[in-house]
């Protein structure tokens, strides 16, 4: 199945509610102050937010004025516009080898699956692959991580529960660097901003692999789920407080019709989502191409 298929198939429920609502609204015709409420309104329910919608149909308003948009049917081509700048504002990531590809986020939101599909990914490209068991704090963390590595055949760092997690990240660097891996994937204890002992621990990881390993190339990727939609962006606000985010994967997006939080985050925060997760299956990881997702989306 092709990429854009996946996207296709995996933003099903989210497409069906956005297009099925922002078509009923332009079928009137009118493009008058009640049509841009009805779309923030149409925004708000697709988990876009009250902020970020408002603002995007204060934009559309503005363009659709400017150029003098008579037509409904040429309101939805502006509005696919504008939300295509949003993504082309955001960097993208081209990965450079050898990569630390640190995984952070809560628990719950897929990270253990997310680093066994990467793995998995990653290896399709030829690449050799370590895994690191930094989450050291949950109990099944390590033995789950450790499916994933027989699951795809690959390399496992790990330490009895309750180790210290630096010392398990020190230990991955030094295969990785022995070894000439390409890609040291490192698992982290799911945190909350309510646990800043935890919090301190993501900083000091940062800090061993900036130390221990210059030459490598680095990137913090935070997983988020997007079944909990406005959630995930109070949980980027609470890790950025202590860890540089380089990009977004965002897991369980074929499970939901929130799917319109990544226009969210791509408006607010300007930071790529790299991979999407598009099944339950180990081959169903992709990267995330903005193009397919708003033609799709539209």
């Amino acid at each position: 199945m092709g990429l854009f298929k996946k996207i296709g198939n995996a933003l099903k429920k989210t497409k069906d509610a956005f297009t099925r609502k922002i078509d009923a609204i332009l079928s009137h015709g009118e493009v008058d102050d009640e049509l841009f409420d009805d779309l923030t309104d149409v925004l708000i329910s697709s988990d876009i937010g009250v902020k970020a919608s408002m603002e995007i149909v204060e934009e559309l308003r503005d363009e659709c004025h400017s150029r003098k948009v008579r037509k409904a049917e040429d309101v939805k081509v502006v509005l696919k516009e504008i939300i295509e700048r949003y993504f082309s504002d955001a960097p993208h990531i081209d990965l450079e080898y050898p990569a630390v590809i640190t995984i952070i986020g809560v628990n719950g939101v897929g990270k253990t699956t997310t680093i066994g599909k990467l793995a998995n990914y990653f290896k399709n490209l030829k690449k050799s692959v370590t895994l690191v068991a930094g989450d050291t704090f949950r109990a099944a963390a390590s033995s789950q991580l450790n499916e994933w590595a027989g699951r795809t055949k690959t390399r496992i760092i790990k330490h009895t529960e309750g180790a210290d997690a630096g010392a398990v990240v020190f230990d991955g660097i030094a295969s990785a660097k022995a070894n000439k891996t390409d890609v040291l994937l490192v698992d982290t204890a799911g945190r909350l901003h309510t646990k800043t002992n935890l919090m301190a621990e993501l900083q000091k990881i940062e800090k061993i692999i900036d130390r221990e390993y210059e030459q490598a190339h680095k990137y913090n990727f935070i997983v988020l789920d997007a079944t909990t939609g406005q959630n995930a962006l109070s949980q980027i606000n609470a890790f950025s407080e202590y860890a540089h985010i380089d990009g977004i994967i965002l897991t369980k997006l074929d499970g939901t019709a929130k799917g319109g939080v990544i226009i969210a985050i791509e408006k607010e925060y300007k930071l790529p989502v790299v991979f999407v997760g598009t099944g339950e299956g180990v081959d169903d990881i992709e990267d995330f191409n903005p193009k397919s997702f708003v033609s799709e989306l539209f």
